[in-house]
């Protein structure tokens, strides 16, 4: 049975995580890590510098404008990562087969060229093969180091456009679902444009129903499980440190892996704000309201931040509802982890707790 060490937590930290394929994100008020299980059982660790302490920038700390802010870089570095996090699970017999396939048709290309060729001009090549100076070698690898370079910074540049490319696209995604379509939807409903309000909750009913049918038919495939498994261990070892208690296996294994202020309990309280800032809209033809939405998506955003960061501080009967739909979505979301996956969590968690206990405070 799962253990719940809520009354022993003596303070909030402001380390939050993300679950990764294989791996896990922790980000810290001064450094972000990622820890990821390699094929071969090892585990890779990455750190960076960040800027969430007591130097933050204004925008990080101006109420409203701060939850804008972590939604942006949530969304960015959690869709970096996650890539990056895919890119260390392909092994070198994977790259080495890629290689062998390029190599084999390069090989067929010039077998096909050189017998189309002459036999003077193969004579000829081979002539000046034999005269080349050994200079010659030099310069080929010189050339082939510089090549290898340029290969490295295109493909980190191909990295780049793919990376947000594919934020564009899931943005994209996540507005036809779950901005268009319930708004499309309760439009069919015979004189719902009189009744604003009623229009609002139905419109928001679409959305956390098609946000919870979502989430659990994904959670149905073996590797969103795992990283669902992650996610658990990701809870487990913030909880284990804000208990103030070794990070150690054993220790990280008792905790819950329901949290507060998880993201699966963030997007449920947008949910929420969205409705009830949406009853203010008068608009009532379809589009009129679909582009209030998006306008008015930076509010929502904001105030929803603001409330996560109350319920995340406070105990009481109004927090207590606010996040009582998001820890129940965190029983989909959640699995419980193996002990290799809390080894990874404390790998990266470590690398992220500063020195100073007063920045960690959330």
């Amino acid at each position: 049975m799962e253990k719940n060490n809520t009354s022993h937590e003596k303070f909030k930290s402001k380390i939050g995580g993300q679950a990764l394929i294989e791996g896990i994100m922790m980000l810290g008020p001064n450094t972000g890590a990622m820890a990821c299980r390699l094929p071969d059982g090892t585990i890779d660790l990455e750190t960076w510098e960040e800027n969430n302490g007591k130097n933050a920038p204004w925008y990080k700390k101006t109420p409203l404008v701060r939850g804008c802010t972590s939604f942006v870089t949530s969304l960015t570095k959690g869709y970096k990562y996650m890539m990056k996090s895919a890119e260390k699970q392909i092994t070198d017999e994977d790259e080495d087969d890629s290689k062998d396939k390029k190599k084999k048709k390069k090989q067929e290309k010039a077998a096909e060229t050189k017998a189309e060729s002459a036999p003077a001009a193969a004579d000829e090549a081979v002539g000046e093969e034999k005269a080349a100076p050994a200079e010659a070698e030099s310069s080929t690898d010189s050339a082939k180091t510089a090549a290898a370079g340029k290969k490295k910074e295109e493909e980190k540049s191909s990295f780049d456009i793919f990376m947000y490319i594919g934020i564009f696209v899931g943005i994209a995604l996540a507005i036809g679902l779950f901005v268009f379509l319930p708004k499309w939807l309760v439009a069919f409903i015979p004189g719902i444009k009189e009744h604003r309000i009623i229009r609002s909750f139905l419109e928001g009913i679409v959305k956390i129903a098609l946000f919870v049918s979502y989430m659990y038919i994904v959670s149905l495939t073996k590797d969103i499980r795992r990283q669902y498994m992650y996610h658990g261990a990701e809870h487990k070892t913030i909880a284990c440190h804000e208990a103030e208690l070794p990070l150690t296996v054993e220790n990280v294994r008792s905790q819950t892996r329901f949290h507060k202020r998880c993201g699966t309990s963030f997007i449920f309280i947008v949910l929420i704000v969205s409705i009830l800032v949406m009853c203010l809209v008068p608009f009532s033809v379809t589009w009129q309201r679909i582009v209030a939405s998006l306008v008015l998506l930076p509010l929502v955003v904001g105030i929803s931040y603001e409330c996560i960061r109350l319920a995340g501080n406070n105990d009481n009967l109004f927090t207590r509802i606010l996040s009582a739909p998001g820890l129940a979505m965190q029983r989909i979301t959640t699995r419980e982890p193996d002990d290799s996956m809390i080894e990874i969590a404390i790998a990266a968690m470590k690398p992220c707790i500063p020195e100073d206990k007063e920045e960690d405070k959330w």
